[in-house]
């Protein structure tokens, strides 16, 4: 599963850089995930690293929110609490947030949303 969404997520990070090279370095990754040992762990999480944040962020507003969070997801897999959480209080502050399941979808949100400046 973990592969699957790593695969996803890279593709849509270099098609965004092909095609959107205006905002090439404002599209980045939030490495808060993944297997770590308790040492590992512990040493990210005094620098900072949340449960549940998105798996990239678009540093770029539009004329509706300020920026845009993304996470992604295939087949069956689902949001933790944590993620729903961090969505929530996300969309407060006035941020976009979608939960991305393909490349066709990523190309649409991502169309739409810079559409909008």
């Amino acid at each position: 599963m973990k592969t699957k969404e790593h695969n996803l997520q890279t593709y849509c990070y270099y098609y965004f850089n092909i095609i959107y090279r205006k905002y090439r370095g404002l599209l980045f990754a939030i490495p808060n995930g993944g297997l770590r040992n308790i040492k590992t762990a512990a040493y990210l999480k005094k620098e900072g690293v949340v449960a549940g944040v998105a798996d990239m962020f678009l540093s770029v507003p539009n004329n509706e929110y300020h920026g845009l969070y993304i996470e992604f997801k295939v087949d069956y897999n689902k949001q933790s609490e944590s993620q729903k959480l961090f969505e929530e209080k996300v969309k407060e502050q006035g941020y976009k947030y979608i939960v991305i399941k393909s490349v066709e979808e990523f190309q649409i949100v991502v169309k739409s949303y810079l559409s909008n400046k």
